[in-house]
């Protein structure tokens, strides 16, 4: 399984795709599917249906999704969701809700097109769909946004806010679920249940937090490294998913939350963090992704329709409610779309909710096989889908922004007369009144000059605008905007920029400064008086 699991995995890794679409694979080929087919006594051999092999087989992918939400756990960052709780809250909240309500919907509707024929599960198999399609894979995206070069971004710090907090919602909803199905033999009753959970959380973040903080450093600096701080996290990982388990949750929600109070550690090693995420994403989730594979026949138990329609609710519903919680945290149309194909990745999360389901008896494999190719596929379009949006963000470069059209003359002799008749030329391109543009540009005057050298000034200033807009004038007689080298500026160029892009302002201040360095090409620049030429040629410098 091992074997099989890594070979498909590495190669699904070197085409720049999730290892776990490889790993799956793997067991899409040991199992029922393909191997079962072609020597079904083979399979039997290998992974009997009863016995010992069995329950240790079931026993050792119970440990590797316990070991994997504590994984999930530590890579959240809470200082990263508080820095961006307000973008954040509102991408994750309409990002669920609006999934949530169309998985919900379509399946308390359409039970039957669903494989439900049970009436007594309709709530329940309604609210998992819903859950299913909302719930996001921080793992995945994370990847995405680091092949992307987009991990430490403004807009990748916002998408991983965003999915700790899908994350952390949808498996508190599935554990609620879990404990909704099936109270029998249980000394603990449902609003018991409900209770110790939220305090268990409770506590875990606000209490335990802060005193596994305490605790980090001196595991580290006391007992043997990295044995004993990794033995402190597994055994910290797993009375968390022992006591969720018996309060009638499952055991997912206790590892996830103990990690996030782990992850949050700011003593926590590097190398630790490191060491504990190699071993677990290479060894344990390899063997639990193959298992997937082992445990239904993905083409005897394929419905076009159940494959359809989670595919069309995830699409639909995931990047609407990600882009419509963008929109409405502040974010231009672009990254509102990126973030909502971002989100759309249900992945390893996904596929980990659908096997605890099956196992419990609330999904048949019909909905297993389908919600498996859902997070599949959406882990796979949501790296392409995300580039091709930031890509049209990043044509904002000042080269696109130069135009002869945005090219004015001046004769003024004061800055304050140039900044005046600068706002007047930029209101109704830029569809704002001319006194609050000028307003923004003195504002930023007064914190320090916007001179900088050979002859060049950079007046800039953040506006409520979706996209940059780049004016330019040549003055005739020069004008003090207190450059470094004294000289008085002939070339200002005023850039207006949107509120919440600060990348993108200090982006197009360097590169202006950048075509400015030589001060000869400058002084033969000034001497164009024809502006299509002018601007054509400072595009070139």
């Amino acid at each position: 399984m091992l074997f099989f699991a890594k070979l498909l995995g590495e190669f699904f890794t070197k085409i720049k795709q999730p290892a776990i679409i490889g790993e799956i694979l793997a067991g899409v080929l040991l199992g029922p599917t393909v191997l079962g087919m072609i020597s079904p006594d083979m399979l039997e051999w290998l992974f009997p249906k009863t016995g010992e092999v069995k329950t240790a087989l079931d026993g050792f992918t119970t440990i590797a999704v316990v070991l994997l939400l504590l994984v999930s756990g530590i890579e959240v960052d809470f200082g990263v969701v508080l820095r961006h709780r307000k973008t954040a809250f509102s991408i994750s909240l309409i990002g669920i809700i609006v999934p949530f309500a169309l998985g919900f919907g379509i399946s308390y509707l359409f039970p039957e097109m669903m494989g439900v024929q049970d009436k007594n599960i309709h709530l329940l198999f309604a609210l998992f769909i819903g859950t299913a399609i909302a719930i996001s894979s921080l793992p995945v995206i994370a990847k995405i946004l680091i092949d992307l070069n987009l991990f430490k971004t403004q807009i990748g710090f916002i998408i991983i806010a965003a999915a700790m907090l899908n994350d952390l919602l949808g498996w508190l909803i599935f554990s609620v679920i879990l404990g909704l199905m099936d109270n029998t033999g249980r000394s603990i009753g449902f609003g018991q249940t409900i209770l110790y959970t939220i305090v268990f959380v409770v506590f875990v973040l606000f209490v335990g937090r802060k005193l596994i903080n305490q605790a980090v450093p001196w595991i580290q600096s006391k007992l043997t490294f990295p044995g004993g701080i990794l033995n402190f996290i597994l055994i910290l990982g797993f009375l968390g998913a022992a006591f969720t388990e018996y309060v009638g949750v499952h055991a997912i929600l206790g590892a996830f939350i103990v990690g996030i109070a782990i992850g949050d550690s700011a003593h926590l090693k590097e190398r630790t963090r490191e060491i504990i995420q190699q071993f677990i994403t290479n060894i344990f989730a390899p063997l639990f992704f193959v298992s997937i594979g082992l445990r239904v026949n993905f083409i005897a138990n394929f419905d076009f329709v159940i494959v359809s329609v989670l595919l069309v609710i995830a699409l639909i519903g995931k990047v609407a409610g990600g882009a419509i919680g963008a929109r409405i945290g502040g974010l231009s149309k672009n990254e509102s779309l990126a973030v909502g194909f971002g989100m759309s990745s249900s992945g390893a999360m996904g596929i980990i909710i659908g096997v605890i389901a099956l196992e419990a008896g609330l999904i048949i494999e019909e909905v297993f096989v389908g919600l498996v190719i859902m997070a599949l596929f959406t882990s796979i379009a949501s790296a392409p889908m995300m580039s091709h949006f930031l890509k049209r963000k990043e044509s904002f470069r000042l080269q696109d922004l130069l135009s002869p059209s945005n090219f004015l003359y001046s004769s003024a002799t004061d800055k304050e007369t140039l900044l005046i008749e600068l706002a007047n030329f930029a209101a109704p391109k830029v569809k704002i009144p001319a006194k609050e543009i000028l307003q923004k540009v003195m504002e930023r005057e007064k914190q320090g000059a916007t001179g900088i050298a050979n002859y060049l000034a950079i007046p800039h200033a953040k506006i409520k605008t979706n996209k940059p807009y780049v004016l330019t004038a040549k003055i005739k007689e020069g004008i003090n905007f207190g450059s470094v080298d004294g000289i008085n500026s002939r070339i200002v160029i005023l850039l207006l920029t949107p509120e919440n892009k600060n990348e993108l302002q200090l982006q197009l201040l360097a590169e202006t400064a950048k075509k400015f360095s030589n001060k000869e090409k400058i002084e033969e620049l000034l001497s164009i008086d024809d502006k299509n030429i002018f601007i054509e040629m400072l595009k070139q410098m």
